[in-house]
């Protein structure tokens, strides 16, 4: 390479059609490979000239850009002429804050710079587009993702990926409904509301809807239209608080949110559930007596069920109504339950009790504190200490036990369970605060332990 070619490559270089888009320094130096001559003197073809870089074969060159973001596949571009339009055909197109760097505090040139950037990149762009994400700090939902989800649903996309990190709710183009190839749909800050003709994503496997608003029909129908479903997140929704789930297909479901009622319906291939309720629930219902309570209920779809996590306030749903001292049918296949309770509830006590003895092959137990004023007239100890009869636990390994602060309510379920796990082999004890720390300490040691291998760690908290 001849000085004049290497002063082209150290000043800034800006790209035909995306000019105004962006452009990007590239030196020399920074090259990670610089094209070779061969000698003057070579026996054969003295001029010829081997170029390693646009000579590579084409799936070595697709594994490449599949690993740069954007902005710098769209760079590679100048390392040769047989590289310059290699990116416009890159099957996944992330415009993310990796992609679009953008150093200004002004929101309209922001909102222009990403949306002539996307524009071009679309205009320039052949071949099928199979994943579109569209995620930036400063992005608020404008009506040119109208235009651009409509491009979309006129090809192939399969994977869908909108967070809208800024001001409302942005209302979801009705074109997003005609995707039928989608695999993953993923959506941040939307109004979803579906038209009255829409039947499902009939390939959709896994959705995530994060501060969404939808109305109560078309959420459940949403869920219910998709039967190859088989991953539902949902985080902080509104328009909907009963929760029916209708997926044959669910293996992993996690919510967390404000919700009056969850109802599961033929979900017996579901595995991995999470489930958080953001708010107390003060529940005014009167069950009909005799009948089942939550506890029941909800697990009642769930016979494959192998990790349940129990967050925020949704133990308390669930002890609402009949606690049975077991499940009708129990959790065979669960090995990780974690469980975030109010060791000062009663019912929520035993609510937790009734899981664990449900849990025959239960090997991970984890289990945070949340403290609450409780007025109850009973002991919350007496009363347990009454029910911790006839329960071993052939299987558990490990427990963790956080936030606890030395009721005697905790410690007579630490006991509970060092003396009922013959094969313990850690428990893991994180007071909620140093108060009381040693004195809990030296009790936990005096306990009984039935398993000759059970070590208790002690973390400060």
């Amino acid at each position: 390479m001849n000085q004049v070619d290497q002063q082209k490559f150290s000043k800034r270089v800006s790209f035909g059609p995306l000019s105004g888009v962006t452009s990007f320094t590239i030196s020399l130096q920074k090259m990670s490979v610089m094209k070779q001559h061969i000698p003057s003197n070579f026996p054969c073809n003295a001029e010829l000239e081997v170029d390693k870089i646009s000579n590579l074969p084409a799936q070595i060159v697709d594994k490449i850009l599949s690993h740069l973001s954007l902005r710098d596949a769209v760079r590679t571009s100048v390392l040769s002429s047989k590289w310059r339009y290699k990116w416009v055909s890159l099957p996944n197109l992330v415009f993310d804050n990796q992609s679009l760097l953008i150093s200004s505090q002004d929101q309209t040139f922001i909102k222009n710079k990403i949306v002539n950037i996307v524009d071009h990149v679309l205009l320039l762009h052949s071949g099928p587009i199979q994943k579109f994400k569209l995620s930036h700090r400063d992005l608020q939902g404008v009506c040119d993702i109208d235009r651009w989800i409509l491009f979309l649903s006129r090809g192939s996309v399969k994977e869908f990926i909108l967070e809208i990190w800024k001001g409302h709710r942005y209302k979801l183009h009705s074109s997003i409904y005609l995707c039928q190839k989608l695999i993953h749909l993923e959506l941040f800050n939307c109004l979803l509301k579906p038209p009255l003709t829409f039947i499902g994503f009939k390939s959709l496997k896994s959705l995530d809807l994060q501060h969404i608003t939808m109305e109560q029909d078309a959420f459940e129908h949403l869920v219910s239209s998709c039967h190859l479903l088989e991953r539902l997140t949902l985080m902080n929704f509104e328009g909907f608080s009963d929760l029916k789930i209708h997926a044959p297909n669910l293996l992993f479901f996690d919510v967390g949110g404000v919700f009056e009622d969850i109802n599961f319906m033929d979900t017996f291939n579901l595995a991995i559930v999470s489930i958080g309720l953001y708010v107390n629930p003060g529940f005014d219902k009167n069950l009909t007596l005799g009948s089942a309570g939550n506890l029941v209920k909800f697990f009642a779809h769930l016979p494959r069920l192998q990790r349940l996590e129990v967050q925020s306030f949704f133990l308390k749903y669930l002890a609402d109504g009949k606690v049975p001292g077991r499940l009708p049918t129990p959790c065979d296949e669960l090995s990780f339950l974690s469980i975030r309770i109010n060791f000062n509830h009663l019912d929520e006590c035993l609510a937790a009790l009734c899981l664990l003895r449900s849990s025959p092959n239960l090997q991970e137990l984890e289990m945070l504190a949340r403290t609450e004023e409780q007025s109850a007239l009973r002991t919350v100890a007496s009363v347990m200490e009454e029910n911790y009869q006839n329960c071993m636990f052939n299987q558990l390994r490990h427990v963790k036990i956080a936030g606890i602060s030395g009721l005697k309510q905790e410690l007579n379920f630490i006991n509970f369970l060092l003396a009922n796990s013959p094969v313990l082999e850690r428990m893991t004890v994180k007071p909620a605060s140093v108060d009381g720390a040693w004195d809990m300490l030296k009790e936990l040691l005096r306990f009984r332990r039935a398993s000759v291998q059970a070590e208790i760690v002690y973390l400060d908290p």
